[in-house]
């Protein structure tokens, strides 16, 4: 069973670990028990948050308005909250039908 995403009704939680200051923009695997995600962007006054938002509106194609950040706001572990997923990326979506 995954232990970095669930869902509430049409809401995915998604547990993450961030790793700013990247060469690119992408999903690594997993890091005790979150989904490993590296980001380009430093993390100083919040760009690092934002652009991971940015990353991951892209990835489910959702507006940024539809991902919220709901924990970890000054930490490399955070949590998502992405409403209405238009798309459920490889990594979601082959999990899902193995748990």
């Amino acid at each position: 069973m995954n232990t970095y995403f669930q869902w509430k009704g049409n809401r995915l939680i998604l547990d993450v670990h961030v790793q700013p200051r990247a060469r690119k923009d992408e999903i690594t695997g997993v890091h005790d028990g979150r989904l490993k995600v590296k980001i380009t962007a430093p993390p100083v006054d919040g760009k690092a948050n934002q652009h991971l938002i940015a990353f991951f509106s892209k990835l489910f194609k959702v507006s940024k308005g539809q991902i919220v950040l709901i924990a970890g706001e000054t930490g490399r572990d955070k949590r998502l909250e992405i409403t209405s997923p238009g798309r459920l990326p490889a990594f979601v979506s082959e999990l899902e039908n193995t748990s």
